[in-house]
Order: C-alpha cells, then structure tokens, then sequence
C-alpha cells in the first residue's frame, strides 16, 4: 500500500508529468484556455494514457520481449495510443459534441502527445508491474489534469486583470506564469545544491 501512495504523490506533485518533467507541452499551452475544456482535455488524455499503458504493459511483457522484438516498442506503442485515441474521439463526438468542438485540433493531438508515449515507456523502464503501471499512469494524467486546470484558472484570471502591461498580455504573461507554475511544483521535489 506504501508504495502505491508514494507512486501517487510522486506522479501528481513530485515528478508532474508537465510541470517538472516538461512533457505534454502542446496541450497544457493550447488548451488551458477555459477551465472547461482544460477538464475535459485531462479526461481523455487519463483514459488514453491509463488505458494505452496496460495494454503497452501486456504488450511488451507478453509480446515484444518473448519474441525478442524489443527494437518494435516504439512503433507498437504509438500503434496503441492512436487506435485508442481514435476511438475516443469517435466516442466523445457522439456523447459529448460540445466538449469535441472545445478541445478541437487537441483531441487527436492526444496521439503525438509525449506525456502519453513518455508513461508507457517509463513505466517499462522502472520495471513496474501492472498494478504499479496503471496506477503511475491515472496518477500522471491526474497530475496532468491538475496542471491544465491550475493553468487556465490562472490564465482566466488573467484576462480579467487590466493591471498586466500591453505588451505581456496574452501568451508573453501565460508563458511566464507557466514558468512560475512549474518552479513552484518543483519546490515539492526540494531543492538539491
């Protein structure tokens, strides 16, 4: 159980997939624009990465290191996330077409994400078990969410406040409060001299 708390704590706050290791760039930038839709991106990219890592996870250990085909790992994973991003948003076209109109280009973005790629190979990397694995992953997308929605409550915030300087307005104050964002994530790591 200790270590499933400690893979937890580390995936939101300690190693946030965004923040502290500078993955999934494209997405937390492009659609932290509106809380709502910064939610709803966080939710497909936790059902994509959650679900694309246990199936990576079977893949590598079932598949690719019994025929000692390693060197396919990349190839097979983007395989993975494509097909399952592809089906999720044929499914969020159908259930929810507002939340598909918001997210836009984002959706199928979800596919070149690298945060997405970056949890399946890491956690093939660390030697996870399964259990392990899917718990990294919903914790990283938890963490993922967690920057997405800090993010654009802050760049809402943003807009509402006349007092910004007109040349840093728009993304020149975002991308500063982005850097802001992430040193304060990375005091939950400490600071190493």
């Amino acid at each position: 159980m200790t270590t499933y708390l400690s893979i937890i704590i580390t995936a939101i706050f300690v190693n946030n997939i965004v923040l502290s290791q500078f993955l999934g760039i494209c997405p937390f930038i492009g659609v932290s624009r509106r809380l709502s839709s910064a939610v709803g991106m966080g939710a497909a990219v936790a059902f994509v990465m959650t679900l694309s890592t246990a199936v990576t996870w079977l893949l590598q250990y079932y598949l690719l290191d019994p025929l000692e085909i390693g060197f396919m790992q990349t190839i097979v994973f983007i395989l993975v996330i494509a097909s399952l991003v592809q089906m999720l948003e044929m499914v969020i076209k159908k259930i929810a077409p507002v939340l598909y109109q918001a997210l836009g280009v984002f959706l199928p973005l979800i596919t070149t994400n690298c945060a997405v790629l970056g949890v399946a190979i890491l956690v093939i990397r660390g030697d996870m078990d399964l259990g392990q694995s899917i718990v990294y992953a919903l914790s990283t997308a938890v963490g993922f969410t967690l920057a997405l929605a800090l993010f654009a409550g802050i760049r809402q915030q943003l807009e509402l406040t006349e007092g910004v300087p007109r040349a840093m307005r728009g993304v020149p104050v975002a991308l500063v409060c982005a850097g802001l964002l992430a040193l304060a994530f990375m005091g939950f790591s400490g600071i190493s001299i």
